[in-house]
């Protein structure tokens, strides 16, 4: 998905949390005007029978006011063949919004003293200057702050044939055989260039710089103090079949098909700091609300430099650290981030000043395209409607 699609499906889903509500959710109520009811029950028609009209796989979707969870509703299967009805405890795979969770982490080793945003990460990764790079690129100065904001100039993919094939065992090693197959393809620092290759290295070299494995340290700096009790790179033994089955359209046949995503349940080759996490809604949900929430985590600052652009340009949009930002012509800021691997899709979006956000985890990689445009028009229907901060609620 190209970011500025992305940012659309920011934008309206952001807006969701105001008005939307189920019988007995206890939604906050943020206005009863008939003109608002009339545009989101028919964004919620319009979501379930998009849904139906696939016929594939399931959405969930959790919308978050303040520190609370204030409504949850899912549509569909988590396994087609089992019948089996997605719920709060389905477990999706959210691709690339792992991306937010080692920008995350990088911030919290920042906060420790541990590393610099603007130390060079061949200070912890020396192997990082073995990068392909072209004449004006010098791969020894590329520092964190590049790597976790897409301006290090690395190509979106390496070159390694399989690099994003193998047990998650391998990944580290992975990431090392791909760092000579990159390409370097601009002077770090000049523009936004999206990379996973990037991420995978950012995540290895704060390994290094913590002398901790990374998974180990995302599962104890974030998953464990958030009780985030879902949510792992590996599939824990027994909890195979909270796995919802990712479904993918086969070429041939033009039907879902769920062998694609099965064989990468095992592992990504190199893609796990970019895009190795399992979580349910309400996991992420509780990530969300950490992203504006004042705790002894992530301190305020921190978290607001994850949520600055730091790409260059007019400065309306661009990507922070691990978040791609959003200014709205209401002076407002929406941050936020979309996944997708095979058979699944995800959305994550909040508003920092109003503490809102809303998340939708889908485990289907098509369709998606159809549900921007209908997000597209709630946010029509409602701009310019509602308040623009609601910091008041706890």
């Amino acid at each position: 998905m190209y970011r500025t699609d992305f940012l659309l499906v920011i934008i309206g889903l952001l807006l969701l949390p105001f008005c939307h509500s189920a019988p007995g959710s206890g939604l906050i109520s943020r206005s009863g005007t008939p003109t608002v009811k009339n545009v989101i029950d028919g964004f919620d028609k319009q979501l379930e029978d998009e849904h139906l009209r696939d016929t594939a796989g399931s959405l969930a979707a959790i919308i978050v006011i303040g520190n609370e969870i204030a409504w949850s509703g899912s549509y569909g299967k988590a396994d087609n063949e089992k019948g089996i009805d997605a719920g709060v405890n389905t477990v999706y795979r959210i691709g690339s919004i792992s991306k937010t969770f080692t920008a995350y982490l990088m911030m919290l080793l920042v906060q420790d003293g541990i590393v610099g945003l603007d130390e060079p990460v061949a200070k912890y990764l020396p192997e990082i200057r073995r990068l392909k790079r072209e004449a004006g690129s010098d791969t020894s100065e590329i520092t964190f702050r590049e790597l976790a904001s897409h301006t290090g100039g690395l190509a979106r993919e390496p070159g390694l044939w399989n690099a994003a094939a193998g047990p998650i065992g391998e990944w580290e090693n992975k990431v090392l055989s791909s760092i000579p197959t990159t390409d370097v393809t601009f002077p770090p620092g000049t523009k936004f260039s999206y990379s996973n290759i990037g991420y995978g290295i950012l995540g290895l070299a704060l390994s290094r710089a913590a002398h901790k494995p990374f998974m180990e340290m995302v599962e104890d700096r974030i998953f464990k103090p958030l009780h985030m009790t879902s949510s792992f790179y590996i599939i824990p033994a027994g909890s195979e079949d909270r796995v919802a089955v990712g479904y993918h359209r086969n070429s041939l046949t033009g039907r879902p098909d769920g062998a694609v995503a099965k064989a990468e349940l095992a592992g990504r080759g190199y893609k796990v700091p970019n895009g190795g996490i399992y979580t349910t809604t309400g996991d992420l949900a509780r990530f969300v609300i950490a992203q504006y929430s004042d705790s002894d985590r992530l301190a305020k600052k921190y978290r607001e430099m994850m949520q600055t652009i730091h790409t260059p340009g007019e400065g309306k949009s661009g990507y922070g650290f691990g978040l791609y930002i959003f200014f709205p012509p209401d002076g407002s800021k929406i941050a936020g981030h979309n996944g997708e691997v095979a058979g699944y899709t995800a959305f994550m979006i909040f508003s920092p000043g109003s503490r809102v956000g809303a998340l939708v985890l889908r485990n289907c990689d098509y369709g998606v395209q159809r549900i921007e445009g209908e997000v597209a028009e709630v946010v029509e229907g409602l701009g310019g409607i509602f308040p623009t901060s609601v910091g008041g609620i706890p």
